[in-house]
């Protein structure tokens, strides 16, 4: 997205948003730095109905924006979620903190702008062990495809990776034979190497031998993971391979890549891994992120006390 899309504030503003633009793609993961620019430019539009420029915002004008926010809703009449209200603050101060420390403002007017409290709501969807099973046992054949479809599979259930992070695996990223992957930019533009199943690695290993070299674009690309006619398999992409393969599977719901990371990490939980093995193997930089998987421990452990305690009905 051009800084020239979304800035009009000023005759200076289409500069510094360029120069934010650039720092943000450095910063942060591209798909972040997208969503940074996008909410920025959401900001821009409020200010320019309002008159005021990038230069003359004060802390009450980023008040009355939070204000804003929280009357916003769907065109369902829904409000937004907590995590929609904090990605917009998130991204003003984030434009606002690269201003100030370049030198572009005397004050952070965001500065004193606190984040909305975020909702700890818990996972939906969760997989049982025989659901993710079934799903990962149902491309039996050996096409390429089919190859590349098992391998995406076991590395989502294997890894509890995102689907950023897999669309941007190259095949530089994976050692079968240590059983390692590294994960290059995730999240925060964080790196982190995992271990990867027996089973991801075999189908990974398998997918390279037989399916990859057979996929068009294979010998020009280095991603690992190739869309059927060569390129870079999105998001929306590898999703619809979930999807496909669960309807397959005879599991009758909606099954997302995130619905695979939350199934491991909570499948880990009650196998008895640490929390903060979870979190290192999922990237979170917080503690926090983590902790809301114990709490689908709690609710299990309710259900039980409900069927087995004498005094639980």
């Amino acid at each position: 997205m051009s800084a020239v899309h979304w800035a009009r504030a000023s005759e200076k503003t289409p500069r510094l948003l360029k120069l934010f633009e650039d720092h943000a793609y450095v910063r942060y993961a591209e798909r972040t730095a997208a969503g940074y620019l996008r909410a920025g430019c959401a900001f821009l539009g409020w200010l320019e109905a309002r008159g005021v420029t990038l230069a003359d915002v004060r802390t009450q004008d980023l008040l009355a924006y939070q204000t804003d926010l929280f009357a916003a809703r769907k065109k369902d009449g829904k409000p937004y979620s907590s995590y929609h209200y904090i990605h917009r603050i998130a991204a003003v101060k984030t434009l606002f903190r690269f201003l100030f420390r370049r030198g572009y403002l005397l004050a952070d007017p965001s500065a004193a702008v606190e984040y909305p409290r975020r909702e700890m709501r818990l996972p939906r969807g969760i997989l049982t062990k025989q659901e993710a099973r079934k799903i990962l046992e149902a491309p039996e054949a050996r096409s390429p495809l089919h190859l590349r479809d098992r391998a995406i599979l076991e590395t989502l259930y294997g890894t509890g990776i995102r689907a950023a992070e897999l669309g941007n695996l190259t095949t530089e990223d994976v050692d079968t034979e240590e059983k390692v992957l590294r994960i290059v930019r995730g999240k925060g533009s964080k790196d982190r190497n995992v271990p990867l199943t027996n089973p991801a690695a075999l189908a990974i290993e398998a997918y390279l031998v037989e399916g990859r070299p057979k996929i068009r674009g294979a010998r020009k690309s280095r991603l690992l993971f190739l869309a059927p006619r060569g390129g870079r398999m999105h998001d929306s992409h590898l999703n619809d391979v979930v999807q496909r393969w669960a309807f397959r599977a005879g599991v009758k719901r909606h099954v997302t890549c995130h619905i695979f990371r939350h199934s491991i990490a909570t499948h880990l939980l009650k196998g008895g891994a640490d929390i903060r093995h979870i979190q290192v193997l999922l990237g979170h930089s917080s503690l926090a992120s983590t902790e809301r998987y114990t709490r689908v421990e709690i609710s299990d452990l309710r259900e039980v006390m409900k069927r087995a305690h004498p005094r639980g009905r």
